[in-house]
């Protein structure tokens, strides 16, 4: 999508990163903000959203996948330029249009979503590694969920954003799958551009529900609140309001992390419902109950490699999600309440921020242990998300938009028009999920 990368005209600047000079790991260490956010989208429960599409409809749900990349790609490039521009997180931007109580109401239900998808996300993982270790379940979860909050809480931000970007290798797990498994590649193709449908409630459902679960809003707080960090990381870097002579390299930079990152969300999205549809769909086996449930109906199918492979990517992508998902919430709570806030901060220095995410991923291991069954939760997660997501993504276009607050860095023609449409389909989403359920 060429035309979406077009950014507002910075001021003439020397240009210290080239295109020509961004090859192998020199790419890889310009990436950051986005492809984490990007990879952190396909968590343990957009796994099995994926896999519910591929098993119940086959290829015939690929075109979602055509469609979000620009639009997720437009509102995530927004996010992000609002962070780089203002110098502040996306809630405290939101306190510009919208009234506190209004930014504390959203950002309370941001917390519940995010609590609830944190405990269906560590579920999942402990059954993960039940299914591919053997052993409890719960055991898993609550380990995996300490190491988690032990990262977040007690190394440097530095060293914290390199383990997460290096921890994005692990989707190439579900990429590895389709070379495993006998593909139909006419069926995918006609799966992108004639897919063969009715119109039913449960396709409405699965529409809304892969909507919902690659356009989130806890990533729109994510991304902004990490360009932020980015700045106060380096002595050099400003706000591009302050530092306008910056804006040519950072919004070059921002550019390629954000469709890189959104690349990577929607490829592993394709191979993971292209798998499950060669494999569950085509056997007969069109319920999936979890990411878990997944990954061991593929075992008889494609064999244990494939099984051990979409196993380690649920454990890998839901340690990826849990502090996106808990430090997303913390930056939204902390902005809006005027907090000190940040992962460059030790927890003694900013205890309000950490205690929101330590609060998120506790509540998150207690929600396991109770009766509450993890697929109606990630359901309600998302219809939370899509009525969320749309006030959240109308204010954030509106500040995106004005002088007042980006002066000559406002959103371009073509990012506002992708970025509105955006809004349109969440509403829409939104509106769904009220009429079939």
């Amino acid at each position: 999508m060429t035309s979406l990368s077009e950014m507002p005209s910075p001021p003439p600047a020397k240009r210290s990163i080239s295109w020509k000079g961004w090859r192998g790991a020199a790419v890889f260490k310009q990436l950051g903000p986005g492809l984490i956010t990007g990879a952190a989208d396909d968590d343990p429960s957009g796994i099995a959203t994926y896999s519910q599409a591929g098993a119940q409809f086959g290829y015939n749900m690929l075109w979602t996948m055509a469609l979000t990349y620009p639009l997720m790609s437009a509102v995530q490039l927004v996010s992000a330029q609002i962070g780089r521009v203002t110098g502040c997180g996306l809630a405290q931007n939101l306190k510009k249009v919208m009234p506190k109580w209004a930014v504390l109401g959203l950002v309370g239900l941001l917390f519940i979503a995010n609590t609830i998808n944190i405990g269906a996300n560590l579920a999942a993982m402990g059954a993960a590694g039940s299914l591919a270790i053997g052993g409890p379940s719960a055991l898993y979860t609550v380990v995996l969920a300490s190491i988690s909050l032990t990262l977040q809480l007690f190394i440097s931000y530095e060293t914290y954003a390199n383990y997460l970007k290096w921890l994005t290798l692990v989707l190439l797990a579900y990429v590895a799958v389709i070379f495993i498994v006998k593909i139909d590649w006419p069926a995918v193709g006609a799966g992108f551009v004639m897919p063969k449908l009715t119109l039913s409630g449960d396709t409405v459902t699965m529409v809304v529900a892969i909507f919902g679960t690659t356009i989130s809003p806890y990533l729109l707080f994510w991304q902004s609140s990490q360009e932020v960090e980015e700045i106060d990381r380096k002595d050099e870097d400003k706000p591009l309001k302050k530092a306008p002579e910056q804006a040519d390299r950072q919004f070059q930079r921002i550019r390629l992390d954000t469709f890189v990152g959104m690349a990577v969300s929607n490829l592993v999205a394709i191979a993971i419902i292209i798998s499950t549809a060669a494999t569950l769909h085509a056997s007969g086996k069109t319920e999936i109950g979890s990411a878990a449930d997944a990954a061991e109906a593929l075992r008889p199918i494609a064999g244990d490699f494939a099984f051990e492979l979409f196993s380690l990517g649920i454990i890998g992508t839901g340690l990826l999600s849990l502090p996106v998902l808990a430090g997303s919430v913390a930056y939204a709570f902390g902005e809006a309440q005027g907090w000190k806030c940040g992962l460059e901060n030790k927890p003694w220095e900013a205890v309000g921020f950490y205690s929101v995410i330590a609060a998120a991923t506790l509540l998150g291991v207690g929600l396991g242990f109770t009766p509450i069954d993890p697929m109606k939760a990630l359901f309600w997660s998302a219809v939370v998300n899509g009525f969320v997501a749309v006030p959240v993504m109308a204010a954030m276009m509106w500040v995106g938009s004005q002088r007042d607050n980006m002066g000559r860095f406002v959103t371009n023609g073509t990012v506002r028009i992708f970025g509105w449409g955006a809004t349109i389909v969440m509403a829409a989403a939104a509106a769904s999920m009220a009429v079939f359920h």
